[in-house]
């Protein structure tokens, strides 16, 4: 079926429109689900193949930055190839990269692993919001396909620590990877089967300098922030990569506006709805998903739970951010994107200022109450952002549209890991040095630094005296809990201003696209 069809011709029957977007679905849920399915495996990786810090922050962020520094290009390649193409093609890209991170057997394989699996998502995710939004052309319907694939991709993410959890308990961190073979087969299987195929029917040629630039700036920002807490803030080799990252932005941004087929047209960015609509979910996917890494350390480090039933206790965010998606059409429908968009971003401030209270003598119940309101907003927020991007952008380049809305929540993913875990990190070190300073019950050989991750605590692995380890943990938990509190403030104020600007930025009232030519 070509795009010309899908614009103009008879749609699909909506049963097989339906069965089409939920085979879409599965494969979305998948790419969530490996964004997050190894945060809770983190201590066991640890025990087994010895990652530092910074490595382990790579294996969670790596899957992340290369689809964000990717997505924008395959926008492209999709359209050009056709959809259901693209969306095969990355789904069995993912499992095949899924089943070598399996086998990996050094932290540099497993980084690999998910640097490849994030190429995959980026073929995959662009695809699967071009179709659902030619699959529904229908304004209603497009709004609540567009809130089904913002639950089923917040679903996926939030539940990852679940499914990662118990895995973990059962076997080891490698069933993390080998998960992803048995959801990815009936994806294909089915893609093949139930949805029709569409591509644009004249494409622009790749822009492949742009993509260099913008994958190469991103990573190079990652990693500034990434090494920052091991070899300093003020360090020369940070310093330098961030005046390199500065400079290759610049140069992607003058290539943009000069370059004869831009990976970006920043024109686009002009538009209140696309320029809003991608910051409100930038700032929606840096405090969530950076946060929800955070959270698995919290919950095993500092509470105590086990892999599994600390995967448990991340569903509330799952369940609270469906109920958001599914609210944010009934508001869609009656008022422009700005009123969930910033109703969404201030239950996110407001549930992080209220984890900024948390102590060592917290319980879940305080954690809770911040995942319900800050996952009830993320569903508002990302769906009335999406929205607001896929309805200023026309059917001929949904591609595109998917692209920039897949582009800045990856980016704002990668860049809440790497920027919280930094801080948390840095935090952590410090406030630990000071107290284990005024610890002389602890020996100096056995006092944990900036070589062990915050939150993977082993008080002298067992050699020392009880009073000692007590001593010791006690001084890790507290240390830890001023990282998340501190990092915890600077998302909720980073969060505010946003919402403060989606206010000032997002048109009041819902603008109707106006009629093509052969509509008229």
């Amino acid at each position: 079926m070509t795009e010309r069809l899908l614009m103009t011709g008879r749609p699909p029957a909506p049963a097989r429109r339906w069965a089409a977007a939920g085979t879409v679905c599965l494969g979305l849920f998948l790419l969530g689900m490996d964004l997050t399915v190894l945060n809770v495996a983190v201590p066991d990786l640890e025990r087994r193949l010895h990652p530092t810090t910074a490595q382990v922050q790579w294996i969670v962020d790596g899957y992340a930055l290369v689809l964000g520094g990717l997505v924008l290009a395959t926008g492209g390649v999709t359209d050009r190839i056709g959809r259901r193409l693209a969306y095969v093609t990355g789904t069995t890209v993912c499992a095949a990269a899924s089943a070598l991170g399996a086998c990996a057997g050094t932290p540099g394989q497993v980084i690999a692993a998910r640097a490849g699996m994030g190429a995959g998502a980026a073929l995959l995710m662009p695809a699967t919001l071009s179709i659902l939004t030619n699959l529904f052309p229908e304004p209603a319907l497009r709004r609540r396909a567009i809130a089904l694939w913002t639950a089923v991709a917040g679903l996926g993410i939030l539940t990852g620590p679940v499914v990662g959890g118990a895995l973990v308990e059962q076997h080891t961190w490698r069933a993390g990877f080998w998960i992803n073979l048995p959801v990815a087969l009936p994806a294909v299987v089915l893609a093949l089967l139930l949805v029709p195929e569409s591509r644009a029917p004249r494409t622009d040629r790749i822009d492949v300098a742009g993509t260099l630039l913008s994958a190469a700036a991103l990573t190079t920002l990652v990693w500034a922030i990434i090494e920052a807490p091991t070899l300093g803030w003020t360090g020369p080799w940070v310093l330098a990569a961030f005046g390199v990252a500065a400079v290759l932005l610049g140069a992607f941004v003058l290539w943009q506006h000069r370059g004869p087929a831009p990976l970006l047209p920043l024109s686009l960015l002009r538009d209140r709805r696309i320029g809003g609509g991608t910051t409100a979910l930038a700032l929606m996917a840096f405090s969530l998903f950076g946060s929800l890494f955070v959270q698995t350390l919290y919950l095993q480090g500092v509470l105590g739970f086990t892999p599994w039933q600390a995967g448990l206790r991340t569903l509330p965010q799952a369940v609270a951010m469906s109920a958001g998606a599914m609210v944010a059409p009934v508001l869609l429908s009656r008022y422009a994107e700005k009123l969930p968009v910033v109703l969404g971003l201030l239950a996110i401030a407001a549930a992080f200022a209220y984890l900024t209270g948390t102590t060592t003598d917290s319980t879940y119940s305080r954690l809770a109450v911040v995942q319900f309101v800050a996952g009830f907003g993320a569903g508002l927020a990302a769906t009335a952002g999406t929205e607001s991007v896929m309805s200023a952008i026309t059917p001929q380049r949904a591609a595109l549209g998917s692209a920039i809305n897949d582009a800045t929540r990856q980016v704002g993913a990668a860049l809440g890991v790497a920027v919280q875990g930094s801080l948390l990190a840095t935090v952590y070190t410090d406030r630990l040095t000071a107290r284990l300073g005024a610890l002389a019950s602890v020996p100096g050989a056995h006092r944990p630094g900036a070589a062990g991750l915050p939150g993977a605590f082993d008080p002298g692995g067992g050699t020392l005296p009880p009073t000692a380890r007590t001593a010791l943990a006690d001084a890790a938990r507290r240390s830890f809990v001023d990282g998340m509190t501190t990092t915890a403030a600077v998302v909720a104020a980073v969060v505010l201003v946003t919402a403060v600007a989606a206010a000032w930025w997002l048109p009041g009232r819902r603008r109707q696209r106006r009629p093509t030519p052969r509509a008229r």
